[in-house]
């Protein structure tokens, strides 16, 4: 993972809607920036639902949610309509922002080992300074924590 005090890599990006961000957009906001795996998976729905239930105690502190995987714009679409989930998904269908935060890595499923995005997290700060990570987190239990760190 990145380390935190240092800067946090730029991005431009769709969303769900097709809109384009930027991460310098959020600039005077923290950010938490998770990325996950895939859209309509059990985990990763345990963790994005997680999100949207904290996502009042993160908003009242003047910060927002983006997530962020491989998938495409259409999929993020279903996943947060299907969910109501009230902040950014990103498609990073190249996974160029998901190498740049140090989010892809070797995985193991059946003994068989492939490239693929883990489940991390990064809260920034309001200059684009990451202040906390987190790596090796549990979808129900990791949004209460992020917000809490606000």
């Amino acid at each position: 993972m990145l380390a935190a005090g240092s800067q946090a890599p730029s991005f431009r990006l769709p969303d769900q809607n097709g809109t384009i961000h930027t991460l310098e957009e959020f600039r005077g906001k923290k950010v938490i920036l998770y990325f996950y795996p895939k859209d309509s998976t059990s985990g990763c729905t345990k963790e994005a639902c997680s999100f949207r239930d904290v996502y009042p105690q993160i908003s009242e502190k003047g910060a927002v949610v983006i997530g962020i995987s491989k998938d495409s714009v259409s999929s993020h679409k279903k996943f947060e309509a299907k969910n109501e989930l009230p902040f950014l998904l990103l498609s990073d269908e190249q996974a160029e922002t998901i190498q740049a935060y140090d989010a892809w890595k070797e995985k193991k499923l059946y003994g068989r080992a492939y490239m693929g995005t883990v489940r991390c997290t990064y809260l920034i700060d309001e200059n684009g300074i990451i202040l906390k990570t987190y790596d090796k987190v549990k979808p129900g239990d990791h949004p209460a924590e992020a917000a809490g760190d606000l």
